[in-house]
């Protein structure tokens, strides 16, 4: 469906304009659309719905020149393959570096590229505080402003939606918990991995992924579906708003600024098609992610709100957290040169908790990424350190070190340990100063983060010996941006936080955020399945309640207006 032109979109009323289509955006967008209201998404990528051009079935590094690192110089590849293209400023050190992270933009946001993990966290991770005393300076609060019941029924209704199968962890002892659809049988080397990890006395089960499945899946995991087995927030939520709801998408559509002359939000000011337009509606909804949703409303700064958007308590952008993910290269049993290593089918969670350290969970991680990529950061990252010599002699041993990253590529089964973070209001995102640069971000890792990580470490040592295996350290490399969130917590306390529980701006009347940025804590497993309850959570509200955003200058429509 085309959408309108720039005159009718500037004068319409929409009941809901919402930013961003990622797992909390499209999933909340298309419950309102369902509901009967006229819902307009703004997605700053490309939509890759239905369209020839996108590139698909694998990674955007292999459609530009081996020794390109990704960066705006590519970014009609790395948008036609769903990519973020923007580079971010890192001041987390004296010496501040640049870097092109690696998370989605266009139609389904990151979930367009996600390895479709979706697990609920655990009734712990809803009062965090008390499993980490000797967090000291952490802004951790005692608990979330709901408990881990209130999200259950919507637990259930987006494992439905986004149809995910496999299997219910073991230690999880919960049994209002439906047993999920069951996923294919494993794979040889799956199920190998099972019984390796049952042998060792730990509780491993199928991971549950939100995939169809269909013959010849590949998992594609950092890149575009191209079987469309994928259940990304795109395929589940978008394209069936806009086809039966009568939802309208804008595509590179950037939102640079919202304007609230007082306790309302009133316009979006847009850059679309070359022009800048402005929107209006009666509620905003924010799903950009926890990096762009906090960088809007910090460049929403006006007379009336001068430090940033819903920013009167200073905290939007603050209490940035990221997953501290390492990896593991685990050699198969039988000394296989190759393995069918693309499938994420394992996770256990013996250490979620582990004599009295809160640390997170264990997944296979799929297969690795081409040697192209993982060339390509090595060097980046020797560059980046001060290194700049080694580049040349980097791609004079070239052959060699594709050789050896091949190998590891080819045959290892990789599992990835995600490690909870803690927030710290010193660790945020920012405005950048530096001209063409969206955001900054500062972000330094503890003491308390770096001890569990090293207790993480050791355990997964044991656990995996006497096996051969590799690991690869990433839990200290900001530019592993994995799972971001935090930045714009929510809470009861609007002197604590920026959202209420409701995850409305306690300062304004009509304007929610539902990305990752309303996490008040990290939790040690994948976010995406909570984004998307707590985003249905959120539509069930303002269904409920249209009264509490509804524009006060005219009645409430709960029919989509003839067009």
């Amino acid at each position: 469906m085309e959408p309108p032109d720039a005159e009718e979109l500037s004068s319409t009323l929409w009941d809901a304009l919402v930013v961003g289509t990622g797992m909390g955006g499209a999933t909340l967008g298309y419950a309102l659309a369902r509901a009967g209201l006229r819902v307009l998404f703004c997605e700053k990528g490309r939509s890759h719905l239905a369209q020839p051009s996108a590139l698909r079935g694998d990674y955007a590094e292999t459609f530009f020149p081996v020794e390109e690192a990704p960066s705006r110089r590519r970014a009609v590849e790395l948008a036609r393959s769903g990519r973020f293209a923007d580079e971010i400023e890192d001041l987390s050190t004296e010496r501040p570096t640049v870097f092109t992270p690696f998370i989605g933009s266009g139609t389904g946001g990151s979930t367009a590229l996600y390895g479709m993990a979706l697990e609920r966290l655990f009734p712990v991770d809803f009062t965090p505080r008390r499993l980490h005393p000797k967090a000291e300076g952490s802004s951790l609060p005692e608990s979330w402003p709901i408990a881990y019941e209130d999200l259950l029924p919507y637990y259930d209704a987006a494992e439905r939606l986004y149809r995910v199968r496999g299997g219910r962890d073991p230690l999880r002892n919960a049994p209002a918990d439906a047993p999920l659809p069951a996923p294919p049988e494993s794979t040889a080397p799956g199920q190998e991995l099972l019984h390796f990890l049952a042998r060792k006395g730990l509780h491993p089960y199928r991971l549950p992924t939100a995939c169809d499945f269909v013959p010849g899946c590949q998992s594609c995991q950092g890149y575009l579906c191209p079987k469309d087995c994928k259940n990304d927030s795109a395929k589940i939520c978008i394209e069936p708003a806009l086809r039966a709801h009568g939802a309208v998408l804008l595509e590179e559509c950037e939102v640079l600024k919202l304007r609230a002359p007082g306790r309302r939000v009133e316009a979006a000011d847009c850059s679309w098609r070359g022009k800048v337009i402005t929107l209006r509606a009666r509620l905003f909804v924010l799903g950009a992610g926890a990096l762009l949703t906090p960088a809007l409303l910090l460049r929403s700064a006006s007379p009336e709100w001068p430090n940033g958007l819903a920013n009167d308590t200073g905290l939007v952008g603050r209490n940035l957290m990221r997953h501290l993910v390492d990896l593991y290269l685990l050699a198969p049993a039988d000394g296989a040169r190759a393995v069918e290593n693309r499938s994420k089918e394992v996770a256990f969670n013996d250490y979620y908790l582990w004599q009295g350290e809160k640390l997170g969970s264990v997944q296979s991680f799929g297969r690795l990424p081409p040697v192209s990529v993982l060339h390509q950061a090595l060097a980046k990252d020797l560059v980046d350190a001060g290194y700049d010599w080694v580049r040349p002699l980097l791609w004079l041993a070239k052959p060699l070190v594709r050789r050896v990253l091949s190998r590891l590529v080819g045959a290892r089964i990789a599992l990835a340990s995600t490690l909870e973070d803690l927030p710290y209001e010193d660790n945020r995102v920012t405005l950048s100063t530096t001209a063409g640069r969206a955001l900054a971000i500062r972000y330094r890792m503890r003491l308390h983060e770096r001890a569990r990580a090293q207790l993480f470490r050791d355990l997964m040592r044991r656990t995996l010996s006497p096996r051969k295996y590799s690991m690869v350290k990433q839990a200290e490399r900001n530019q592993q941006l994995a799972h971001a969130c935090g930045t714009c917590r929510f809470g009861a306390d609007p002197h604590q936080s920026v959202l209420d529980p409701s995850c409305r701006a306690h300062s304004l009347e009509n304007l929610y955020v539902v990305d990752a940025s309303f996490f008040p804590s990290s939790g040690g497993i994948n976010p995406s399945l909570t984004i998307a309850a707590n985003a249905l959570r959120v539509a069930a509200y303002l269904a409920a309640k249209p009264h509490e955003w509804a524009s006060r200058r005219g009645q409430y429509e709960t029919r989509p207006q003839s067009r």
